[in-house]
């Protein structure tokens, strides 16, 4: 802003004094001048003057506050042009010019001086110019603040309303930006759905097939089943005939056999008796001959101590010989003997009520058979057939005594299938005896029918006791078929098979169920099988397939005892069959030694534990019983 000239011409002299002005006065110094002369008036006039003030003046800032009277200066700037040469050169400013300050302070006023009006006069014109350029100017720094403050208020009300419209595009824009992010979820939500959708329908549909074809397969196997025992119903009722009179001649057959290896050891025992005697005679008459004639005499009656003698030496070669044939416990034989009088007391009430009844329980035998043979490792299929059975047991229509002989057949025949489970089979038992504790009696019987080992009891091959070779295998439980004996191997496989499952048998543990042959009887017969039986192949292969199955829970239960009894194995048995220098007796003795040396008990063996179906037991085919024991399985586990 350029600077505005102020010229103020002041007379020269008043009343004698000189009003030239300061030329260095500034704006403030000039204030002040002027308000000290208004004081010395106020003071020197007895009348108040009409422009006396009363106050200083305060100049106030442009929002209303007082402002610092500072100097005022001036600018007087002068725009100096030069020749033609130098006209497009810029304004130059001058120095700065300071207002001059007018000194009054040796003004004599005097109220009788005739020449005061004047003066007075002249000093309030000059200050009424100075109030006039002084307001002239606060106005136009007032209008210039106003215009000031007027354009930045538009400014910023320009910039508000920019400012709005930016926000409301940008919450317009991220309002859209959601809209479009609801949509794409809705969008994938739908699709979610849709693709659960199908593919709860593809799962429900292929279960369904499953369960559909799992239906028709046991419907057409319970057909087929329904179908052959229709068809072969007659047959078998002639076959079970047929295989009861071999069974009655095979019985007779032995028991014609006991009876002649009873007589040819009553033959061996006369004749062993004769030649003691003509032995017993010869050295009589050879001393009769040195001796007087009262010894002939004596020798010739023989005399009854003489008699007596003869009668207990040939009890005592008869026991003596008897011992030497048959290897076993006395507690172990005395328990076969009850078991097996017990089988044969229920076999005669069942032949009673057979002939006395007019029904064919051969059905009965054909729907357990089936069951037993239907046993696999499975928890699900295990907890069923003990729970069908149940409920054969339970059948009015068949008597219970014929249903449990069945059940101890079947069960024990069922171990020469290449597919028997003995742990599950041996679950199944136990699940059943703990109903009815009488057929474990019954099981236990067939199975020392079948296998003598699982007594345990071993019989000794004599020439004086046993007519031929065939004779003794006979004895010991080999099978015979069309006249014709069965090799050693095979036997030694069934063999296998009747010990896996007498030990499966006396291990198995069942929550809710008492086991009324368990570890205790098992333990039991490992003593009594290591104290009385012999080292041989037989027995090897009996103590391998035992230790086999229960070695893992004996070891857990005995741990310390039971190690012994390995120990006792290892420095007895082995040593033994070792003795004998039969390379038969490798491969088992190798088997047993690997089975102590590799600590074979600590591990759990397989089967040992069932698994869990995947399929449900609706997929069963459906029995033909449905007694009041229905929902008794669900007890069992």
């Amino acid at each position: 802003m350029e600077a505005v000239k102020l010229e103020i011409r002041c007379p020269q002299m008043v009343n004698g004094i000189g009003l030239e002005p300061d030329p260095d006065w500034s704006f403030k110094s000039l204030l002040l001048e002027l308000d000290s002369l208004e004081k010395k008036l106020n003071l020197s006039s007895s009348v108040s003057l009409p422009f006396a003030k009363t106050k200083s003046r305060e100049i106030y800032g442009e929002k209303g506050t007082k402002r610092s009277s500072n100097a005022f200066v001036m600018r007087v700037s002068d725009e100096e042009f030069e020749d033609s040469e130098g006209e497009n050169e810029k304004v130059r400013d001058r120095d700065l010019v300071k207002a001059a300050r007018f000194n009054c302070n040796e003004f004599y006023f005097s109220s009788d001086d005739d020449s005061d009006d004047q003066p007075c006069l002249d000093v309030q014109t000059l200050m009424n110019e100075v109030g006039l350029v002084e307001s002239a100017l606060y106005e136009l720094t007032h209008e210039h603040q106003l215009g000031v403050k007027e354009e930045i208020r538009n400014t910023i009300s320009a910039l508000e309303t920019d400012l709005m419209n930016e926000s409301e595009k940008s919450s317009s824009a991220h309002t859209k930006v959601e809209k479009y992010r609801e949509a794409r979820r809705e969008v994938e939500r739908k699709f979610d759905v849709q693709y659960q959708r199908r593919v709860a329908e593809g799962l429900d549909n292929h279960l369904t097939a499953v369960q559909r074809d799992h239906e028709l397969k046991s419907q057409i196997e319970e057909r087929k089943i329904r179908s052959d025992a229709a068809h072969e119903e007659a047959k078998r009722r002639e076959k079970a005939l047929q295989e009861e009179r071999l069974r009655q001649e095979k019985a007779k057959a032995e028991a014609e056999a006991k009876l002649k290896a009873e007589e040819a050891n009553r033959a061996a025992l006369e004749a062993e008796r004769i030649a003691a005697k003509e032995a017993a005679e010869k050295e009589a008459a050879k001393s009769s001959k040195a001796n007087t004639s009262e010894v002939p005499q004596t020798e010739a009656s023989g005399g009854p101590n003489a008699t007596s003698s003869r009668v207990e030496n040939d009890k005592t070669n008869k026991s003596e010989l008897a011992g030497n044939m048959l290897r076993a416990a006395e507690s172990a034989l005395k328990l076969e003997r009850e078991r097996l009088q017990k089988l044969k007391e229920l076999e005669e009430i069942n032949q009673s009520l057979r002939s006395s009844s007019n029904q064919n329980f051969d059905r009965t035998g054909r729907l357990i058979g089936r069951l037993i043979r239907q046993i696999s490792g499975n928890k699900d299929k295990v907890s069923t057939q003990a729970s069908e059975l149940v409920k054969i047991f339970n059948n009015p229509h068949c008597p219970q005594t014929i249903s449990i002989a069945y059940f101890a057949q079947k069960v024990v025949s069922n171990c020469e299938s290449p597919s028997h489970s003995a742990f599950a089979c041996a679950h199944v038992i136990v699940l059943v005896t703990s109903q009815f504790p009488q057929a474990m009696d019954l099981v236990l019987a067939e199975i020392h029918r079948a296998c003598i080992y699982t007594v345990p009891k071993h019989i000794s091959y004599t020439k004086s006791a046993f007519e031929s070779k065939e004779a003794y295998w006979k004895v010991i439980g080999y099978k015979e078929d069309d006249g014709k004996i069965e090799s050693t191997t095979d036997y030694l496989v069934r063999l296998e098979s009747y010990m896996k499952l007498y030990g499966a048998l006396v291990q198995t543990e069942v929550a809710g169920c008492q086991n009324v042959h368990g570890l205790k009887e098992g333990w039991a017969w490992l003593a009594r099988f290591l104290n009385a039986l012999p080292a041989n192949m037989y027995t090897a292969v009996a103590l391998y397939a035992f230790l086999q199955m229960a070695g893992f829970a004996l070891f857990r239960k005995y741990r310390s005892q039971f190690m012994k009894m390995l120990n006792f194995i290892s420095e007895n048995f082995l040593n033994a069959l070792r003795s004998q220098d039969d390379p038969d007796l490798r491969p088992i003795t190798s088997k047993i030694q690997c089975y102590l040396e590799d600590k074979l008990f600590l591990q759990e063996p397989e089967g040992r534990t069932l698994h869990s179906s995947l399929l449900s037991n609706n997929m069963a085919p459906e029995s033909d019983y449905h007694g009041p024991y229905h929902q008794q399985s669900r007890h069992f586990y």
